[in-house]
């Protein structure tokens, strides 16, 4: 028996250019995700408009929505072994 588990190689469930496209789209929703933050006022009984700007609005959503269709790309890829 420990001659067989010796020569059973381990194997990862992705490649590594699963990995590697995971990482980039995991850091693509992290832009996002910074992207969208702030924008608030210190006074609560100050509305500031800064909240509504472009960057928050469209861009970073769009990131966050780009990183996880990048996501789901890296997870139905084929590993090149």
């Amino acid at each position: 028996m420990k001659k067989k588990d010796k020569n059973i190689k381990e194997e990862f469930l992705f490649g590594k250019r699963n990995y590697i496209i995971m990482l980039v789209g995991l850091a693509v929703i992290a832009l996002g995700f910074i992207l969208m933050s702030g924008g608030g006022s210190d006074d609560p009984n100050v509305f500031n408009e800064e909240i509504y700007n472009v960057r928050r609005i469209r861009i970073a959503p769009t990131l966050v929505l780009i990183g996880f269709a990048i996501e789901i790309y890296a997870i139905f890829s084929k590993s090149k072994k």
